[in-house]
């Protein structure tokens, strides 16, 4: 009958309804940016995750598909929406610089149909972080061999070295040897005695980064942390004006408690480095809640700061922006906070200088923790020694 009929289209109504709203939730839920484009590349549906990748007024501004990526990105994606139209689905990694920074993504397109497609799903990946940590992982791999191809000669070259020194010294005793030759034999020897302790140095941070130890996480107070760490720089940040800013109500995180202080030594031991030419030097260490679930700890000074080059490389391991640096105190920091599941950026610090500020997750249902603000100088006028 006809009311039997109006049933039927009212129940299926529903039920692509319930299904629409369906397909909508999943969609706006996934990581990955996902575009419902018409066949002539304009956009008619978004996901939340696009915003997350492009931002929202980029995506708000966008009216094509090519208007997401820079100008010189947007062949790429017209000819990806071509191929799709004879291939079915066709993909390609774009690498493009963007406010700054260097992004990688992965664009997949379908096309709704052969030939006179009535459309496309865009599919886009963020892959920057990935990346990142595949080559974080790649360093470390290198430098665990290196670690171990160089190690096992520094003993004997430098045990060698003591024995010259010591024979040398034996002969000039006897007068076996002329005076120019015995000075020379002695200041070669303690040479390589001193470039091969250097060089050790150097490979246990290698080894440091290469072999680090696992994260054994406990409910910690993060600002007494704070306290152990600062106390290794007692007397030895003379001149750094040093000011804590410490919120008395953050809960516990669950942190490895020396993993979190090598992290404030490492940050500490950076922003010195960075004010040691600067005429202004204050070191400003932070920490506050950042939501219910997580707290921040904020390392700031006035120092040289960070181009906007720099800032995407810092962490990496074995790039650095000192003449004799490393380059492993940042990346193992971002190692420390990547096994704890937090996050960490870099901001400038206006009018001058850098901010280094992790968040990290806490422990679920943790009560508050002691904390306390103070102000204090370090030491007298002058640099860090």
């Amino acid at each position: 009958s006809f009311n039997e009929m109006t049933a039927a289209l009212e129940m299926n109504a529903r039920e692509l309804e319930q299904r629409r709203r369906f397909i909508e939730a999943i969609l706006d839920n996934v990581p990955t940016g996902v575009v419902s484009v018409s066949p002539t590349g304009e956009i008619q549906r978004v996901n939340r995750a696009l915003s997350q990748i492009f931002g929202a007024d980029r995506v708000r501004r966008a009216r094509r598909l090519w208007d997401l990526v820079p100008p010189e990105a947007a062949p790429g994606i017209r000819y990806l929406m071509n191929r799709s139209r004879r291939t079915g689905v066709a993909s390609q990694q774009f690498e493009f610089r963007d406010g700054g920074r260097t992004l990688h993504l992965g664009v997949t397109v379908s096309a709704l149909g052969e030939r006179e497609s009535p459309g496309f799903v865009v599919v886009i990946e963020d892959t920057t972080e990935l990346l990142r940590a595949q080559k974080s992982a790649a360093w470390r791999e290198v430098a665990r061999r290196v670690a171990h191809e160089i190690k096992n000669p520094l003993t004997p070259i430098s045990l060698s070295a003591q024995r010259i020194a010591r024979q040398v010294e034996r002969a000039a005793a006897a007068n076996a040897l002329p005076g120019d030759m015995v000075r020379i034999l002695q200041e070669c020897a303690a040479t390589i005695v001193e470039e091969t302790e250097s060089v050790r140095t150097l490979v246990n941070e290698f080894s440091s980064l290469a072999r680090f130890p696992a994260a054994q996480p406990e409910p910690a107070d993060l600002n007494e942390i704070v306290h152990t760490g600062l106390a290794v720089f007692e007397g030895r940040l003379p001149g750094i004006e040093i000011t804590l800013d410490l919120a008395s109500d953050l809960p516990p995180v669950m942190v490895d408690r020396e993993l979190f202080k090598r992290v404030i030594v490492n940050l500490v031991d950076n922003s010195a480095e960075a004010m040691r030419e600067t005429p202004v030097k204050r070191l400003t260490v932070c920490t506050r809640p950042a939501g219910a679930d997580a707290v921040e700890l904020e390392v700031a000074d006035t120092g040289c700061g960070v181009s906007l080059e720099d800032k995407e490389k810092l962490f990496l391991p074995y790039f650095s922006t000192k003449e004799q640096g490393t380059g492993l105190g940042l990346a193992i920091v971002s190692q420390i906070v990547a096994e704890h599941g937090g996050h960490i950026r870099v901001e400038d610090n206006e009018p001058s200088g850098a901010r280094f500020i992790i968040e990290i997750p806490v422990r679920n249902g943790a009560g508050a923790a002691s904390g306390r603000r103070a102000a204090v100088r370090a030491g007298g006028p002058g640099e860090r020694s």
